[in-house]
């Protein structure tokens, strides 16, 4: 008797949890996003013992193992990736990845891609989310004190040297923060600054804007596709310091005509010209 009550109660509840994400916006984002969070806290929790029972600790080889289960999240939340351009991660040696960061939805992108032996940078406070914050070091992700410019340059650099001994790729977000305006932040210099000091290729990586499917402002979030191309690596041999702006403006020249084009929108100098 007492289990017939509960199941009613909970097809009850899943009914009227339904009508009210029909019918309000705000409760339909609130619980897609609390859904999110709490697969990235399970499947963490999850993951690690797994990690540390297949490669003994912290390691980027765990990002193999991370992105087999991250890549199963988009068939939760209808998300559809069309991708380009692997074919350029395939350079000899280590390069460093650059690419737009939109919203806590990027991770689904970025293990969808995520290349072998590819370490991400990521801001310290990422250590202190419970075992999201736990499975992410296993990763071997890099962390930076952006408060910190000194700290931040002593990291970078220790990071050159780990990149030529231990043949690495870095993935590294120029923008600095997140941005789901559907254009690009001017670019931070570390990443360039670290492609020039180690010599080794620039890879940009562009996702299409989110903003058709996902927008906190307008508690949106849908299924939808997600573009992404990886542009042809960008050479550093040869250049020193005093050509890091040089190779900013470039990178974020061809990245933001790319994110233009993948989300459907007119070139930025196409749209400069029609004003």
């Amino acid at each position: 008797m007492e289990l017939g009550w509960l199941l009613w109660g909970a097809a009850v509840l899943l009914l009227l949890l339904h009508v009210l994400t029909e019918l309000s916006p705000a409760v339909n984002f609130a619980l897609r996003i609390g859904l999110y969070c709490l697969l990235c806290l399970l499947c963490s929790a999850l993951t690690a013992p797994l990690c540390l029972l297949v490669n003994g600790g912290r390691t980027v080889k765990n990002m193999r193992i991370i992105k087999t289960v991250v890549k199963t999240f988009k068939y939760i939340f209808g998300l559809r990736f069309e991708v380009k351009g692997l074919e350029n991660f395939e350079v000899e040696g280590p390069a460093v990845i650059v690419s737009n960061h939109q919203s806590i939805l990027d991770m689904m992108g970025l293990m969808e891609i995520l290349p072998d032996n590819c370490a991400q940078v990521g801001k310290k406070e990422l250590m202190y989310t419970g075992t999201v914050g736990l499975i992410i070091y296993l990763g071997g992700v890099i962390f930076i004190n952006r408060k910190s410019t000194t700290s931040a340059k002593m990291v970078m650099a220790e990071v050159a040297k780990t990149m030529a001994n231990e043949n690495v790729k870095v993935w590294v977000y120029p923008e600095g923060t997140r941005n789901c305006t559907g254009d690009l932040l001017p670019f931070k210099k570390g990443a360039f600054h670290l492609a020039v000091q180690a010599q080794v290729p620039v890879i940009p990586v562009v996702y299409s804007s989110f903003t058709t499917f996902y927008n906190p402002k307008k508690n949106l979030f849908t299924s939808g596709k997600i573009k992404v191309e990886v542009l042809p690596p960008i050479e550093t041999k040869g250049l020193t310091s005093d050509d890091v702006s040089d190779l900013t403006d470039r990178c974020f020249r061809i990245m933001r005509e790319t994110l233009f084009r993948l989300s459907g929108r007119p070139s930025p100098s196409e749209a400069k010209d029609s004003s």
